[in-house]
């Protein structure tokens, strides 16, 4: 962060490295591993290069007619204690898209759920690193998506290089005792133990109405009830969390194929997508119970989430 001081000049050495360093990851799209490798430093020592590339101005970056709205995003990161906050005018699924293109690395092991708008997210990807991708949750059909959380995860495993880890499993059983039978079944054991080796995870807040959650559309009007009345505000990823960001457990979440809350946490760095006023209520309990560290939303949202102050 600058400090409106003068950087220190750096001595030669250091500037041919932060030229070369640069030139490799803004000119030839080399990844910071990469770099590492070419140069025989460490990842980290790369990261510090492009930094004070950029402090003394080797690199100069310019952002042109961008949707997202800078300003809004650092209020709202701050306001929420939040790594990150995105605010587009434009599809938070691309905003997303465009965001994992950034944060990832080499190595890294991706985490993807079943969710609309990550559906949505998978159709934008590019300039992804090689990472893993691991399947947070069963499958749902949505007669408007040609796709599935099987599919979401093979997309992304096949886009950046990597290896899939999924199941077939639905993400709403027929009740609790089917959904436990699923839980046990090798293949999702399997992809569950390699929910310890993910570092990112991109999941969708759902709010507790209609049209506005696949598990609240999922489920029946009774249960719909029980888990209003239980205090549930919204879901991510299955979910179930009240105004606290505690995890509501039993009623529907019993029928649910899915990691839980603690597993969920976890997780070093989960971004949430959101899309529309409605969803403030989940974003806060999300952000109260300590689970996400980025949130993709649009200005709508964006604007509830900074005038509730």
């Amino acid at each position: 962060m600058s400090t409106g001081e003068p950087p220190v000049p750096l001595s030669e050495t250091e500037r041919a490295l932060c030229v070369a360093a640069a030139r490799m990851h803004y000119l030839e799209d080399r990844s910071k591993t990469d770099i590492a490798e070419a140069l025989d430093i460490s990842r980290f020592k790369v990261a510090r290069l492009l930094g004070l590339a950029r402090e003394h101005r080797i690199v100069r970056i310019e952002i042109e007619d961008s949707a997202v709205d800078l300003e809004r995003s650092d209020r709202l990161a701050a306001l929420l204690g939040l790594d990150r906050a995105v605010v587009t005018s434009g599809d938070v699924a691309v905003a997303a898209a465009d965001l994992l293109s950034v944060v990832l690395d080499d190595g890294d092991v991706l985490g993807l759920p079943w969710s609309r708008t990550v559906a949505r997210m998978i159709e934008h990807l590019h300039d992804l690193p090689r990472v893993d991708a691991v399947q947070l949750t069963g499958a749902h059909h949505a007669p408007e998506l040609d796709t599935s959380a099987v599919a979401i995860v093979r997309a992304v495993a096949r886009a950046s290089g990597g290896s899939a880890h999924l199941f077939f499993a639905p993400f709403v059983a027929q009740d609790a005792e089917t959904a436990a039978a699923f839980a046990r079944q090798a293949e999702v054991r399997a992809a569950r133990s390699e929910l310890s080796r993910v570092t990112h995870a991109v999941v969708a807040a759902g709010s507790w109405g209609a049209g506005q959650s696949t598990i609240y559309d999922a489920v029946t009007p009774a249960e719909r009830t029980e888990a209003k009345e239980a205090g549930v505000v919204g879901e991510i990823a299955g979910i179930f969390l009240d105004a606290s960001g505690a995890a509501v457990e039993g009623l529907a979440a019993a029928r649910l194929v899915t990691l839980s809350r603690q597993e969920l946490r976890h997780i070093p760095h989960v971004a949430l997508l959101a899309t529309g006023p409605d969803k403030a209520a989940t974003v806060r309990a999300a952000v109260a119970g300590g689970l996400v560290e980025t949130l993709v939303c649009d200005r709508a949202l964006a604007q509830v989430l900074l005038d509730a102050t």
